[in-house]
């Protein structure tokens, strides 16, 4: 069902397309001119207009340029005349008229621009909708902080996410001094390369582009229990 507005300054005209689009299963509000189809379209939003060209205040034309200049032209419009010129109907179609029905109008014909036109204005909804959600993107959520706990909602129940570690984190406290932290780095580093080399002072100098009086010395610097690398 739709909600239809006709505007025309005879009633009888008025009266037989309420009741052929009232048995057509469509809400139908009348206005016998201008002024009061203003007042209408004012207070009601319709899928579908049919506006008579000729009226007594203000002619129909007028009324469409009204309605799409102010922002209120957002449905397709039939205008409908018994003596409007080809002038005067490429005009309102310029204006946003989708149609131009000619009175008199046959009830085929009527029931077929009504169908088009509802048509019509249920597919540029649509596109506008569709629109608008392309062009607003969703919003963003950062992800938590380093070493902060996430907390994910599923079905309605909280889920609590384990820690992510910080980039580059293997097991070290990064919350410590940049020199304590590179100490302990270099420390794992080399009991590292001396546990894989099997204590071999050789291979672990050339793995580490250290000379070995150099390795030695950082070794001890370290608190590297050289010991336990050597091979038995």
């Amino acid at each position: 069902m739709a909600n239809i507005l006709v505007v025309d300054d005879e009633l009888g005209i008025r009266e037989l397309l309420s009741e052929i689009l009232n048995d057509e299963g469509h809400s139908v509000d009348l206005a016998e001119n201008a002024t009061q189809a203003r007042a209408l379209r004012a207070n009601n939003d319709y899928d579908l207009v049919l506006l008579d060209i000729w009226m007594p205040d203000t002619d129909g034309v007028t009324l469409l340029k009204e309605w799409a200049m102010n922002g209120a032209l957002t449905m397709p419009v039939l205008m409908m005349s018994g003596h409007a010129t080809i002038d005067t109907a490429v005009e309102a179609t310029r204006i946003g008229a989708f149609s131009f029905l000619e009175k008199p109008i046959t009830l085929q014909k009527l029931l077929k621009a009504v169908e088009q036109g509802l048509a019509r204005g249920a597919a540029t909804a649509a596109a506008a909708t569709q629109t608008i959600a392309t062009a607003v993107p969703a919003p963003m959520v950062p992800p938590p902080p380093s070493g902060s706990t996430a907390t994910a909602t599923t079905a309605g129940t909280d889920v609590v996410l384990a820690p992510e570690p910080a980039p580059g984190h293997q097991g070290f406290d990064l919350d410590q001094p940049l020199r304590e932290a590179r100490d302990q780095f270099e420390k794992a580093y080399f009991e590292f390369h001396l546990a894989r080399e099997g204590g071999s002072m050789t291979r672990v100098a050339e793995k580490t582009g250290l000379e070995r009086t150099h390795l030695y010395r950082k070794l001890r610097q370290l608190g590297v229990d050289l010991g336990r690398s050597k091979r038995h």
